[in-house]
């Protein structure tokens, strides 16, 4: 069965860094695009950032020139870079693989979420 699991998250100051990982397995990586979504607390689940199986990004108006997506196929892995962190990003940040196959059918999976927290 596909897994999807995330890691890197932590408590970090505003202004930090961190790096969030997302080890796929089960699937056939390369096929899937694949994005980070985040969820605060009271808020709706967000699209954060996406990279398609051609390895092209896209961003939230709210993280561009901060947050950076990227994919190693050769590790079925896709990694968030996040500078300059704010108070406003903390959230539980979740890893998504998407999929629609040749007859329509969509396949979706989620990982089971990491806890970024900016706080000084």
């Amino acid at each position: 069965q596909v897994q999807l699991v995330e890691s890197g998250g932590g408590l970090v100051q505003p202004g930090g860094s961190l790096r969030l990982s997302c080890a796929a397995s089960g699937m056939i990586f390369s096929l899937y695009a694949m994005g980070w979504y985040r969820q605060a607390p009271g808020k709706e689940r967000e699209l954060v950032a996406s990279i398609s199986s051609g390895g092209r990004p896209g961003y939230a108006d709210s993280v561009k020139g901060r947050f950076t997506i990227s994919r190693d196929n050769t590790k079925n892995t896709v990694y968030l870079q996040m500078n300059s962190l704010k108070f406003e990003d903390t959230a539980v940040y979740y890893c998504n693989a998407d999929r629609t196959v040749t007859d329509g059918t969509r396949l979706r999976y989620w990982g089971q979420g990491t806890q970024v927290t900016v706080s000084s």
